[in-house]
C-alpha cells in the first residue's frame, strides 16, 4: 500500500538532494518561549499541538522562504514537497510553494510529525519539575534520547518512523530532489540517521544548537546512491537578507543522561 507522501516502487538509484525545512515560527513558539521565561508552569497553546498555525512572524517567514527558493533553477528545483501533517509545517510548505510558484504539490506525511509528548504536553520544564517530579528524574537519567514520557515518545521511538521515511528516498526514480518541511526534532534526528552519529554525538549537537525556524539544511548525493552528504545546516541567511526576523525557539537544552 502506497504511502501519501512517498512511493514505494524500488528502483536502482534514488534522489540526488534533500533539503530540510523548519517550519516558520509558531504560535506555539511564542507561548513556550514567553511561558519559560515567565517562570509558568504551563504553556497556554492556542490550539492542540497538530492544530497550531505560524505566527505573524512566522508567515513573513514562509514567504521570505518561498521567494528564496524561486531563484533556485528549474532543473534544480525539488520535484517532491512532503510535509508534516501538523498545520505550522503545512502553512509554512504551502506558502512557500506558492510563493516560489512550483508546480508542485505539497503532500503530507504523518511520519514526519513532532514528537508526542504525552503527560508532558503543555508543561515548561519548570511545570515538569514542580507537577512530576518522578518523570523529571526519570527523565534526567536516561536523557532525551531514550526517555520516553507516558503517552508519549522518545527520540528513539522518533528515529524508527523516520528512518522508513529516509529509506524511501532510494526508492524514488533516479535523479529527484526532494524537500522535506517538518519540526526541529526531526530535522536533529536526520543528522543522526544519515550520517551514523552515536547518542553522544547526537546529543552533544542539540545541547548547543537550535534549528531556527524556516531554516533549510541540505544534503546532496550526486548519483543519487549510498551515503549522504551534508552541503549546509541551519542556514537562514534568506531571511536576514530580506529584512525578515530570525527566531530561534530552543527545546531543552538539558538533554544528556545526568
Amino acid at each position: 500500500m502506497e504511502n501519501e507522501g512517498m512511493t514505494q516502487a524500488v528502483r536502482e538509484a534514488g534522489a540526488v538532494e534533500l533539503i530540510l525545512i523548519r517550519h516558520g515560527e509558531s504560535q506555539g513558539n511564542v507561548a513556550a518561549t514567553e511561558a519559560t521565561l515567565a517562570g509558568a508552569e504551563v504553556i497556554p497553546v492556542p490550539a492542540r499541538d497538530a492544530d497550531v498555525t505560524l505566527s505573524g512572524t512566522g508567515q513573513d517567514q514562509a514567504l521570505a522562504l518561498g521567494k528564496a527558493l524561486a531563484g533556485i533553477a528549474e532543473e534544480l528545483r525539488p520535484d517532491a514537497v512532503v510535509s508534516s501533517p501538523y498545520a505550522r509545517a503545512r502553512q509554512t510548505a504551502e506558502i512557500a510553494v506558492e510563493t516560489a510558484r512550483w508546480p508542485v504539490t505539497v503532500r503530507t506525511d504523518e511520519r514526519l510529525r513532532d514528537r508526542e509528548l504525552g503527560i508532558l504536553d503543555m508543561l515548561t520544564r519548570y511545570g515538569v519539575e514542580q507537577r512530576l517530579p518522578e518523570e523529571a528524574e526519570r527523565r534526567r537519567w536516561l536523557g532525551k534520547f531514550y526517555y520516553r514520557p507516558p503517552g508519549g515518545e522518545s527520540w528513539a521511538d522518533v528515529v524508527l518512523r523516520l528512518r522508513s521515511v529516509l529509506s524511501e528516498l532510494n526508492s524514488l526514480d533516479s535523479g529527484h530532489r526532494v524537500m522535506l518541511v517538518c519540526h526541529d526534532a526531526l530535522i536533529l534526528l536526520c543528522r543522526y540517521v544519515l550520517e551514523g552519529m552515536s547518542e553522544q554525538e547526537l546529543l552533544d549537537l542539540a545541547a548547543g544548537t537550535t534549528i531556527l525556524n524556516a531554516s533549510l539544511t541540505r544534503y546532496v548525493r550526486p548519483d543519487g546512491a549510498g551515503p549522504w552528504t551534508l552541503d549546509s545546516f541551519n542556514v537562514a541567511d534568506h531571511l536576514r537578507e530580506q529584512g525578515v526576523e530570525v527566531t530561534e525557539h530552543a527545546g531543552d537544552a538539558s538533554v544528556h543522561p545526568q
